[in-house]
């Protein structure tokens, strides 16, 4: 019995702390969001998607900032092409730094919250990156369906810079 104990406590530590490991160094996040600003829609341009994002086209998230301060969230796409089903979900967001308002959870499944972190996002509210501590999931989006392909490559060697395997990341189809 002591034997069995000794083993799940060194198995339960080696995965705790590989999974600190894992998370790299604390990413940095924006100095500050104006939440009302930030609200609206913005095109998913490119990311590292999750099985739900996979074959994704036509990628809109939709924040709206709720009266609780919540941030009600509408994630829409056509999955597999442009003629293909249209997809929605709608996980909901709360800020966790209250005083930058750049790192969120978004829950979408109680009670679980995924970490958010925008790390980027320019003056004029146009462009940004969404990131995860964990650095393995990201999302660079805009007001618009197309960027620039100069401010493309500027979001992609920021998200290099923070730790990222960017050959993850993954171009949306946007056309509308």
């Amino acid at each position: 019995m002591k034997n069995t104990s000794k083993i799940l406590f060194v198995a339960i530590m080696a995965s705790f702390l590989s999974a600190c490991a894992a998370r790299g160094p604390e990413m940095k996040t924006v100095d500050y969001v104006d939440l009302d600003r930030f609200m609206g829609d913005w095109y998913v341009i490119a990311n590292i998607p999750t099985f739900l994002e996979k074959g994704a086209h036509n990628a809109v998230e939709s924040y709206a900032l709720n009266d609780d301060g919540s941030i009600q969230t509408t994630f829409t796409f056509l999955k597999d092409g442009f003629d293909g089903k249209k997809k929605q979900y709608n996980p909901k967001g709360f800020v966790s730094d209250t005083n930058t308002n750049a790192t969120w959870g978004m829950r979408f499944v109680w009670p679980i919250k995924a970490d958010y972190r925008i790390i980027y996002l320019d003056e004029d509210y146009s462009q940004t990156i969404i990131a995860r501590q964990k650095r393995d999931f990201i999302w660079i989006m805009a007001r618009t369906p197309t960027i620039p392909e100069e401010d493309y490559q500027r979001m992609i060697a920021l998200a290099e810079s923070v730790g990222y395997d960017v050959s993850k990341i993954e171009r949306v189809p946007q056309k509308w």
